[in-house]
């Protein structure tokens, strides 16, 4: 069995690092023989992730994030971890919005980590350390 590959990327958590980010995530992972459905479904789970991150976190300040990267094998899979040390929040706690309901009906919020619970296989967060970690895993 090869070691997993693994890449981490440290950053302020502002919007303009996200284009950064993506460009990153996606090319480790082709270089990693990642199928191009799974990049797309990670590229979106990131992007929302880490526009949260650097939207809420440090509101109204900025501050850093981690993100970490891994493909490995048997079985394969890609996981993603976020790391920042914003105000303690568990994105996942919040009940999955009602999508049969019209825009116009539903609540404000909470379609993004939705979309991320659906293109993904696994999520967990914990606090820990001073910092909230939410890990999310696609198996390939």
């Amino acid at each position: 069995m090869t070691a997993p590959e693994r890449f981490i990327w440290k950053g302020g958590a502002v919007p303009e690092n996200l284009d950064g980010l993506q460009a990153l995530v996606g090319q480790r992972l082709e270089a990693a023989g990642v199928p191009l459905k799974t990049r797309l479904q990670l590229a979106v789970a990131v992007e929302e992730v880490f526009v949260n991150i650097a939207s809420y976190a440090y509101a109204p300040g900025t501050g850093d994030a981690a993100v970490s990267v891994e493909v490995s094998g048997a079985p394969k899979a890609v996981t993603v971890t976020f790391a920042d040390r914003g105000r303690p929040y568990d994105p996942l706690a919040r009940g999955d919005p009602d999508v049969t309901l019209g825009a116009e009906a539903r609540e404000i919020g909470g379609l993004g980590i939705f979309m991320t619970k659906k293109l993904t296989d696994e999520q967990r967060y914990e606090y820990r350390d001073g910092q909230n970690v939410l890990t999310l895993k696609k198996r390939l």
